[in-house]
């Protein structure tokens, strides 16, 4: 029995063995390998044994076709679902590309027409610079009329003439008599075709003439407007040079900084122009390759869940002959020079708040500097004021003391010249005594009178200036009195003002003292102090738990006596009926409601102690 099952396992060993042999694959991978060790330990010695059967050759050969046959529709079967799966995934793209398509064609449409109808309002603005542009206009659309009526046109007349010869052919397919020559229709069309494809090898040449032309025009106006950024970048504001400072150290130091400031920027963005320039050299794509990816990827908005899946598909079907190695180098260096670009970009806004924020800082600096300067000045005025007024001082004081020693001096004069009068006087009168003659009685006689009229004309000079000094200096006392009066008044004044004020304050805080006083009396507790009844249970909780309450409950009876007024006493007031009437009236809202119902006097006065005291104090 172990020769036979021996047997048996080396024929399907043998069998397997050939089978995988002849293309089917896992047979003997499938088969573990410590059965295989068992059975050929077994059968070293019994391979040519005559206690084993022959092998039967054409059931293995079936049983191998058989499973050639399911392996073979295992694999079409996954060839099925992966090209299906294929197709839906191209499908599920294409549907996405769609989507895409339809917005961005929305978008550019929108802005084509924004665009236009911007232009449009530009140049109907109506001034005479834009006759040019009108013009310019007018000849490309009558150039565009031509170029439709010479190549567009035909190729509508031949479609609309081939349908209807189509339709003719089918009218009368049944018809004999009918004959219809398909090489001269065939001759037009090509010779419809030649023309067309010479117009386009022609259009595709003016393109290219015009795409070189604007790329020159692009590297002149980039160069061009490369300089003028140096020139704006390090050219002062005219802001800061139309301000005034009194310092020009200071102003020159503000210039200074500023260029520093602008040598730093230019720095940087020169740093990183090169670096622009040399990733843009490693870029290895023609214009148009670039063009197209820069196009597909700006497509795709990077909020988009699988942006990369999708514009990479498209980049493949668009340009076939470039690798997803290709398409991944190109945008890792994409990438870079987008983020270069933005730190440029960056850089330049640093740039301009930079710039915004040392033109706010200088112009408060010099501002700050103006107002010092103005104050120096103002300093300076005041003192030169005082100055001047106190050198005005000092020469009045001088001026008054000059004509007090002047006064003094003709007084000492005058009276020494009335001392010497007197002196003369005596003199005289003594000669006249001893003098008894005539001749020189005479003499004397005259001499005094003309000595008396130079002494009577020195005395009324004198005595003139004397008056005149006593008068002006009684002037400047009465002036000097009346100002130190007015002054006392005033200071007597503010010193009334300051003690009317205080005594005002002090009786106004007593007032308010008393109003406080009053209240606090009119609130005053009155409750005696009582623990024992603040303690004990209230008679609502009492009644609620039922002590002291009587045995028998009437429903009808209220559990507390309510003093309150009636429905009956209520609609007795006569303001009550007045006002319901004039509700059911409409009228409760007007002016004449709110004049008429405070005026009616209720049914019984109030108290004269109910009365509130507080607000007539």
């Amino acid at each position: 029995e172990e020769t036979r099952r021996s047997g048996r396992e080396l024929r399907f060993i043998q069998a397997r063995y050939k089978m995988s042999e002849r293309g089917i694959p896992g047979f003997i991978t499938s088969h573990r390998s410590s059965n295989i060790d068992s059975l050929v330990v077994r059968m070293k010695h019994g391979l040519k044994s005559l206690k084993y059967k022959p092998v039967d050759y054409e059931q293995l050969q079936a049983i191998t076709e058989a499973k050639k046959l399911e392996s073979a529709n295992i694999l079409l079967k996954i060839k099925k679902t992966e090209h299906a799966a294929k197709l839906s995934k191209e499908q599920m793209l294409l549907k996405q590309h769609n989507q895409v398509w339809w917005k961005e064609h929305k978008r550019l449409h929108e802005s084509r027409q924004k665009v236009e109808s911007e232009l449009q309002a530009f140049l109907d603005e109506g001034s005479e610079c834009f006759l040019d542009l009108w013009d310019l206009r007018y000849k490309l659309s009558r150039e565009l009329d031509e170029f439709q009526a010479n190549t567009v046109q035909p190729i509508w007349q031949l479609r609309e003439d081939l349908r209807y010869r189509m339709m003719e052919m089918q009218t009368n397919r049944e018809c004999p008599e009918y004959e219809f020559n398909p090489d001269a229709v065939v001759e037009e069309v090509e010779f419809v075709k030649k023309e067309q494809k010479i117009i386009l090898e022609k259009l595709d040449l003016e393109r290219v003439e015009l795409e070189q032309e604007l790329d020159k025009f692009t590297s002149e106006a980039l160069a061009c407007s490369s300089k003028e950024r140096t020139a704006l970048m390090h050219e002062i504001p005219g802001q800061l040079l139309a301000l005034e400072c009194p310092y020009p150290d200071l102003k020159a130091s503000v210039f200074t900084e500023f260029q520093k400031l602008a040598d730093e920027y230019w720095l940087k963005l020169q740093e990183i122009d090169q670096d622009l320039k040399d990733i843009s050299s490693t870029f290895q794509w023609s214009k148009e390759d670039l063009w197209i990816y820069q196009v597909v990827v700006n497509q795709y908005p990077k909020a988009m869940q699988g942006r990369r899946t999708l514009y990479l598909d498209m980049l493949q079907k668009l340009l076939p002959h470039k690798s997803r190695e290709d398409f991944v180098a190109h945008e890792r260096a994409w990438d870079h020079y987008h983020f270069t670009r933005n730190q440029w970009r960056a850089l330049v806004f640093n740039w301009m708040e930079a710039r915004k924020a040392f033109l706010l800082k200088a112009v408060m600096t010099l501002a700050e500097a103006c107002a010092a300067h103005e104050t120096e000045v103002m300093l300076a005025n005041n003192r030169r004021k005082q100055q001047e007024i106190c050198a005005d001082l000092k020469e009045k004081v001088l001026r008054w003391r000059r004509q007090q020693e002047e006064a003094a001096q003709l007084e000492a004069t005058i009276a020494a010249r009335r001392k010497e009068e007197e002196k003369e006087k005596a003199k005289f009168q003594k000669e006249k005594e001893s003098l008894q003659r005539a001749q020189d009685k005479e003499k004397v006689k005259k001499y005094w009178a003309e000595k008396q009229r130079k002494w009577q004309e020195q005395e009324t000079r004198d005595l003139l200036r004397l008056m005149e000094f006593k008068k002006l200096m009684s002037e400047q006392v009465i002036k000097d009195k009346e100002r130190v009066q007015f002054r006392q008044k005033l200071l007597e004044k503010r010193l009334m003002e300051k003690k009317e004020a205080i005594l005002k304050e002090a009786h106004e805080e007593e007032e308010r003292k008393r109003r406080l006083d009053a209240l606090r009396q009119q609130v005053a507790i009155v409750a005696q102090f009582d623990p024992a009844r603040m303690m004990a249970d209230t008679v609502a909780s009492k009644a609620r738990m039922g002590i002291g309450t009587e045995e028998d409950f009437f429903l009808l009876k209220p559990l507390f006596e309510l003093h309150t007024f009636s429905a009956e006493q209520i609609i007795s007031d006569t303001r009550v009926r007045v006002e319901l009437a004039l509700r059911e009236a409409g009228l409760h809202r007007t002016l004449y409601a709110q004049e008429l119902l405070p005026k009616i006097p209720p049914p019984r006065l109030p108290r004269r102690d109910m009365e509130s005291t507080v607000f007539k104090m």
